[in-house]
C-alpha cells in the first residue's frame, strides 16, 4: 500500500475512533431531516416525486459545520503538537501527506454524503413507494454534491496548513465558504464586471444547474481547478515549512 494510502486509512479511522465522526452524523442528518420535511412545509408541498431539497439544502450544513469541523484539524493539530516535523522528515513525499489527509477527510465527508441516499431509496424504492422518481436529478445532484464536497474539503485543508490552531482554521474555514457561498446573492445587487466575477465565483450559482438536473462541464472543470489549486498551494505551504 502506498504512503498516501496508508496516510488516508489513518485519517478516516482517526475519526471514528473518536465521537467526532458520529455527532456530525447524527447532527446532521437531525437537521437535514428537519428542514427536509417540516420546515416551510418541506417535502409533502412539493408536487412530484423529488428529492432536490436535499441537495439545496445539503451544502449549508456542509460549508458551515461538517467540512469546518472535519478539516480545522487535518495540518493545524499535527503543526501544534509537532508530530508535522516527525511526519514531514519520514521516507514519504510531501505530496503524500497532503493527498493522504485530503483523501481522509474527503472520505469522511462522502461517508455522509452518501448516507442521505436513505432519502430517496426509502421515499421511492423501499419501505414506501411514493411515485416514480427522475433519476437523472438525483444523479446530477449527487454529482454536484460530491464536487461541492472535493472543493470545500481542499479549502479547509489549505486553511488548516496556515495556522496551528484548529480553532482559528473553523472560523476561517467558515467565514471562507459562506463567503463563497453568499457571492450570488450579492451578485444580484451589484451590476457590472463586480456582479458577472461573483457569479462565476459563488458556490451556489455553480450547484444551481446540478439540482435541476443539469450538467454543465464549466461547472464540473470549475470545481475541479478549484480543488487543484487549493491542494497545490497547502502542498507548497508544507513544503516551505519543511525547508524553512
Amino acid at each position: 500500500m502506498s504512503p498516501m494510502l496508508i496516510i488516508a486509512k489513518r485519517e478516516f479511522r482517526a475519526y471514528f475512533d473518536s465521537p467526532l465522526a458520529y455527532v456530525v452524523i447524527c447532527l446532521s442528518f437531525l437537521v437535514l431531516g428537519a428542514f427536509f420535511f417540516l420546515v416551510g412545509g418541506g417535502f409533502w408541498q412539493v408536487d412530484r416525486a423529488s428529492v432536490s431539497q436535499v441537495f439545496s439544502l445539503a451544502p449549508y450544513g456542509l460549508a458551515f459545520l461538517v467540512v469546518p469541523v472535519i478539516t480545522m484539524r487535518l495540518i493545524a493539530e499535527e503543526r501544534r503538537s509537532g508530530t508535522l516535523e516527525m511526519l514531514i522528515t519520514l521516507p514519504v513525499k510531501d505530496s503524500d501527506v497532503v493527498l493522504g489527509k485530503y483523501l481522509g477527510a474527503l472520505g469522511m465527508v462522502m461517508v455522509l454524503v452518501l448516507a442521505t441516499a436513505i432519502y430517496p431509496i426509502a421515499m421511492f424504492k423501499w419501505p414506501w413507494n411514493l411515485g416514480p422518481l427522475d433519476t437523472g436529478p438525483v444523479f446530477a445532484g449527487y454529482l454536484g454534491l460530491t464536487l461541492f464536497c472535493a472543493t470545500t474539503v481542499a479549502i479547509g485543508l489549505l486553511i488548516s496548513s496556515l495556522t496551528d490552531s484548529q480553532s482559528i482554521a473553523f472560523f476561517i474555514t467558515v467565514f471562507v465558504l459562506l463567503a463563497l457561498w453568499l457571492l450570488g446573492r450579492f451578485a444580484q445587487y451589484v451590476g457590472g464586471t463586480p456582479g458577472n466575477f461573483m457569479n462565476f465565483v459563488a458556490f451556489d450559482t455553480r450547484l444551481s444547474g446540478f439540482w435541476r438536473g443539469l450538467i454543465d462541464t464549466r461547472d464540473v472543470v470549475f470545481f475541479l481547478t478549484v480543488t487543484a489549486t487549493c491542494l497545490v498551494v497547502a502542498f507548497r505551504a508544507l513544503e516551505r515549512r519543511k525547508w524553512a
